[in-house]
């Protein structure tokens, strides 16, 4: 059977899972070697240096794109190392539209090392007129976000498309939040999507990694001559343990899903809790569109506690369950303070424009029994 004709759950564990040919392994060998022997100059068996090529990350690559009902698929040694090769992609000068609600690294990446290469413009990409009219001004791409870190707004990714595709601009989707168990962006008319594999895809904390998935051809020649040029690859270990993440992909999701859905409605009634920000609330502002373009609402949960930063990192000292530490996606369940931590690199004023305030908390609810969870939070608020 082709993988297409697969549901999600076949395809997260046969999609590059063939039988090892050699020895009929049913795990894919970790092929933990730098060069590949040439049976003449030039050559060989599809292999010559594993910087440019591994059969691992083969696997993992073709896995991927199966999960994003893509043509190809990238790996990068980060998120933030297949974002660099984006940026290094594009002529100089190009003009970038991004949302205003983006994770802190990326941020960073874009003001600091690329702010003298590109034009950026952040924008928010649920304003769709603004949108619309910044489209009109052919950027080189539009990057979105949705749900964004660490806000959850959610963008209209088949509106979006709609529009830049009439004025010839590409879309490109970071689907961390989602994984590609909640939400497809290539089906919704997006041209590139990318992934932190560090997070929900590898689901483990034991990984650091990037992906990137598209039907571009070009797009994909391209950034492999960068990744092979620059030398950011997937390492072969690396490659091994994300396969065996993406074995449970299916299962875990809906785990994080039903636990944060339980662990959002117990915040929402809690008398210390100012707001909830979850996508699958109905007081989500952007809910009809999350049910619309998503297959779920993930496990990720945002909310304002009563107070400031004082309340916040008292809350934050005494959750026991809840690890308190950067990064998510993981079986475990995460607590993070935004301002302080994973966004502490943009600026204040700008976090504070976009709803980022000191007394924001994110949490990354893991798969744990959710009624221990809850009960750590209720501990936690005293």
């Amino acid at each position: 059977m082709k993988n297409k004709d697969l549901n999600f759950a076949t395809k997260a564990i046969h999609a590059g899972g063939h039988p090892d040919k050699e020895t009929g392994a049913v795990m894919p060998p970790i092929y933990q070697t730098s060069t590949y022997i040439q049976s003449s100059p030039g050559k060989h068996k599809g292999y010559e240096y594993t910087r440019s090529h591994n059969p691992t990350r083969t696997r993992l690559e073709e896995n991927l794109a199966a999960l994003e009902n893509a043509k190809y698929a990238l790996t990068t040694s980060s998120g933030l190392a297949m974002n660099t090769l984006i940026m290094h992609m594009l002529p100089e000068g190009s003009h970038i539209l991004c949302g205003d609600d983006v994770y802190g690294g990326t941020y960073r990446l874009f003001t600091t090392v690329f702010q003298n290469k590109h034009k950026f413009e952040f924008i928010d990409t649920t304003d769709y007129k603004l949108v619309e009219k910044k489209l009109k001004e052919k950027p080189a791409l539009i990057w979105i976000e949705t749900p964004t870190n660490p806000t959850l707004k959610i963008t209209d990714i088949q509106r979006v498309a709609k529009v830049a595709k009439a004025n010839k601009v590409k879309v490109y989707v970071d689907n961390t939040f989602m994984s590609p168990y909640f939400q497809n962006p290539l089906d919704l008319g997006a041209d590139v999507v990318v992934h932190s594999l560090t997070k929900y895809i590898n689901g483990h904390s034991d990984v650091v990694g990037g992906a990137l998935m598209t039907n571009d051809k070009k797009i994909h020649q391209a950034l492999w001559t960068l990744q092979n040029s620059i030398g950011p690859s997937c390492s072969p270990f690396d490659s091994w343990l994300v396969l065996r993440g993406i074995k449970t992909l299916a299962v875990r999701m809906r785990a994080h899903e039903e636990n944060a859905k339980k662990i959002a409605a117990f915040l929402e009634g809690h008398a210390k809790v100012d707001k909830v920000v979850y996508p699958g609330l109905k007081s989500h502002p952007q809910h009809k569109i999350a049910k619309k373009q998503m297959h779920g609402f993930g496990g990720m949960i945002t909310f304002y506690i009563k107070g400031g930063v004082k309340e916040s990192k008292k809350f934050l000292e005494r959750v026991k369950l809840f690890a308190l530490a950067e990064s998510l996606g993981g079986v475990e369940s995460l607590i993070e303070h935004p301002a302080i931590m994973t966004h502490a690199s943009v600026p204040k004023e700008i976090r504070e424009s976009i709803g980022l305030y000191d007394n924001l908390i994110r949490l990354s609810v893991g798969i744990e029994d959710a009624d221990d969870l809850i009960a750590d939070l209720k501990q936690a608020f005293g």
